[in-house]
């Protein structure tokens, strides 16, 4: 575990160490004014931050406190205006979601400030959490929470952090996201081997949708679909969000990490942690479906893909590696490898 001396949580701020190449490890206040790429490192409990223009760290968030204010194995992250969501369940989900037991586990809803990664919010949650996420509006913040029987999500105001709705979904919620158009919220249930479909506005349940064994998250596309990865069926869900039915089942042959969306080049990039690589798919239209181009190496334990807006690049995180590809999506080619903390899982870009 890293040395906790370096974190001046008791002074209500978080500061970043020097990574430049002279590694002269001066202390200095976090300003990123710049398009930066943000990186979960779930064991040590932090976030790196790369500045796009150079790919390179330029930063560390320590998160890991000490007390009930502990932040142990932060997990996925999502942004909103100026703020980053995380979700922190407490324990390591690296190595996929089958058999967890999480009886007893509790997690934390945490907001930090994007720009100086000073700590918003931190509050106690009453079971583990796989992601946290602001709604599309920036009104609220939506938390689900894990659990055997009878999973939940929480709505919370984003600025009171007064608790707004609790809604029953299925078995083992694991991944809350939204639609591109903001309507819908889609939850995955890992023991139920379904999606749960909420109306944004009414928080009411619109359906339940089946798929395929183990969901982990639905992943949101730009073209009015949802990827979900089914890690023990090794496949992708593909939803249609107007119908609420599954268009296409795509088989993988592997267990899927995380499913990504390129909207400017139409391509779904799947990753592949135990062979340490991402394979992608590209849309026949003759077809009308999904066909396997090829697949390229990126690092040990493959998982979170985060797009640029214009499409051109990608990061990957690799957990097993404590590493970053940057990719070039035209040539399917890694340009670099960025090492960051350990065991990097979630990745948010923010320009």
């Amino acid at each position: 575990m890293k040395n906790l001396s370096m974190i001046a949580s008791f002074i209500g701020a978080l500061f970043l160490t020097s990574c430049n190449n002279n590694d002269d490890n001066m202390d200095m206040a976090l300003n990123v004014d710049y398009p930066a790429a943000y990186i979960v490192n779930g064991e040590d409990g932090s976030v790196s931050v790369v500045k796009l223009s150079t790919n390179e760290v330029t930063g560390t968030i320590e998160l890991m406190g000490s007390g009930s204010d502990m932040i142990m194995w932060p997990h996925h992250i999502s942004s909103h205006q100026d703020h980053l969501a995380i979700g922190v369940p407490g324990m390591d989900l690296s190595a996929g979601h089958s058999g967890l037991m999480t009886s007893g586990m509790t997690g934390k809803l945490l907001v930090i400030d994007a720009m100086n990664g000073s700590i918003v919010k931190n509050i106690n949650l009453p079971l583990m959490n796989h992601n946290t996420i602001y709604s599309p509006n920036g009104n609220e913040i939506w938390v689900p929470q894990m659990d055997e029987m009878n999973s939940k999500v929480l709505v919370y105001d984003a600025t009171t952090n007064a608790l707004l709705n609790t809604i029953d979904v299925g078995m083992m919620a694991a991944e809350l996201t939204f639609s591109s158009d903001g309507t819908k919220a889609y939850v995955a249930n890992g023991d139920d081997d379904s999606i749960t479909v909420i109306n944004t506005a009414t928080k009411a349940i619109i359906t339940t949708i089946a798929v395929g064994d183990n969901p982990v998250g639905a992943w949101t596309g730009s073209n009015g679909k949802m990827y979900v990865d089914n890690e023990d069926g090794q496949t992708i869900s593909v939803i249609d969000v107007a119908t609420n039915s599954v268009d296409e089942t795509i088989t993988l042959g592997f267990m899927p990490g995380i499913a990504s969306y390129n909207g400017p080049k139409n391509e779904l990039w799947v990753s592949d942690p135990m062979a340490g690589k991402v394979h992608y798919w590209t849309w026949d239209t003759g077809m009308n479906m999904w066909m396997h181009g090829s697949s390229f190496n990126t690092g040990a334990g493959a998982h979170a893909i985060a797009f640029t807006t214009d499409g051109n690049t990608a990061y990957v995180t690799n957990q097993t590696a404590n590493t970053v590809s940057v990719v070039n999506t035209t040539n399917h080619s890694v340009t670099k490898t960025i090492n960051v903390g350990r065991k990097p899982n979630g990745i948010v870009i923010k320009m």
